[in-house]
């Protein structure tokens, strides 16, 4: 750890390890909840930690995402979102936007997708479980199911998914700006293809419909199209395959937990959030906002114009907000955790991916009660230098 000058300290602290916590940084944030860092990219910022102050910081309108667009701004990322972007926004231009989409995320909405979601589900493990008994679970299972549900969603080829992976993954990386900026790029060309054969030949998926939107109403630009669609495309993808295995390697880690749901699947969609809570998915603190007022938060006063950053791998295991907050209990009741955001900016597929989640974990309770990781836990491989964390491999066997 080094210091870059009095009182700011780097971050972050050290390297990113599997699915834990950096034991400094909670050391360090329980003593400084409100703590002046130096980023990777762009200079100072304060690290908000609290799980109270996170929820203001994700929630009040002084601090500002759009305020944070740029390359001189703070970030813990190569390179920062476009203003373009649904999440670089604020209302009433992020309110335009998310009023486009959001019908197709309901709770009505995504409960009608189920028995589909549940079709791809059994095909995948009917597959598996033909060429078994061992498996990568990465390959078979966790990263198949969320591209061909959020494809499916928006109309885009299942044939394509190979390309998508890599080019988000691109999107995705850490620390290089120029495979982050080509991966956008191809993106961006790509869906504005996808777009201009909607606009000739109209259809019913969700790409359809909004290109209808823009085309009948005119409430959308194009490039909110060209957006809307990567942002739907890359955050249906990535975050829900990483988590569903970082789901299954927790549980097949604690294997008392796993027995919990074999003897009780209906402890699933509880066990869900707490998984959520307790697993950290973003390798990073979260998007830069910047304060558009003096702000008071845990007693450090937040000047206007200073860069914050939220982490909320740390305010879900606040002690005054959950007990025993290191220890995972599917018996804890509500879960208010933050995985999914607060505020305007909450995850629009939040609901999606809690589908597919609860699909993925009682489908393999049922069928492979017996299921059991196939290498030592120390032999496991982990993706690096990626905004999410996850498995790079789940070599399991039943």
């Amino acid at each position: 750890m080094t210091a870059t000058g009095e009182g700011v300290r780097a971050y972050p602290f050290g390297p990113i390890d599997r699915l834990d916590v950096d034991p400094k940084l909670a050391e360090i944030c329980g003593e400084q909840p409100v703590l002046r860092v130096s980023l990777p990219f762009g200079g100072d910022a304060w690290l908000v930690t609290r799980h109270a102050d996170v929820k203001v910081v994700l929630a009040d309108p002084r601090f500002s995402r759009a305020a944070a667009v740029g390359d001189h701004v703070p970030r813990t990322v190569a390179v920062g979102l476009p203003s373009t972007s649904m999440l670089s926004m604020d209302p009433p231009e992020h309110s335009r936007l998310r009023r486009r989409v959001a019908n197709a995320f309901t709770v009505r909405r995504i409960e009608a997708l189920r028995p589909r979601a549940q079709e791809i589900v059994d095909g995948l493990v009917d597959t598996m479980v033909a060429a078994g008994p061992s498996a990568d679970l990465t390959r078979t299972l966790t990263w198949p199911l969320p591209i061909t549900v959020i494809c499916e969603l928006l109309g885009v080829p299942v044939a394509d998914r190979d390309r998508f992976n890599d080019w988000v993954d691109g999107l995705l990386m850490l620390s290089d700006p120029a495979q982050s900026a080509q991966a956008r790029g191809h993106l961006n060309e790509y869906l504005a293809g996808l777009i201009a054969i909607r606009r000739a030949d109209p259809t019913d998926d969700l790409l359809g419909e909004l290109v209808t939107v823009r085309e009948e109403k005119d409430l959308l630009a194009e490039e909110d199209l060209v957006s809307l669609g990567v942002s739907l495309l890359s955050a249906g993808q990535e975050a829900t395959a990483n988590q569903l295995g970082n789901f299954v390697y927790t549980l097949l880690t604690n294997p008392h937990l796993w027995q919990d749901l074999v003897a009780d699947p209906g402890l699933i969609p509880d066990a869900v959030e707490e998984l959520s809570r307790i697993i950290p998915i973003s390798a990073t603190a979260g998007f830069t906002r910047i304060a558009t007022e003096d702000v008071e938060l845990s007693g450090q006063i937040v000047r206007a114009g200073d860069a914050v950053v939220a982490e909320l791998g740390l305010a879900n295991r606040d002690p005054e907000v959950f007990d025993h907050p290191e220890e995972i209990d599917f018996h804890r009741g509500a879960v208010p955790h933050l995985t999914f955001g607060h505020g305007v900016h909450h995850c629009l597929g939040a609901q999606l991916a809690r589908m597919e989640l609860r699909i993925v974990l009682e489908t393999l309770i049922r069928r492979l009660p017996g299921l059991r990781l196939a290498v030592p836990v120390d032999q496991m491989s982990w993706r690096t230098e990626r905004l999410i964390r996850g498995v790079a491999a789940l070599p399991v066997t039943w």
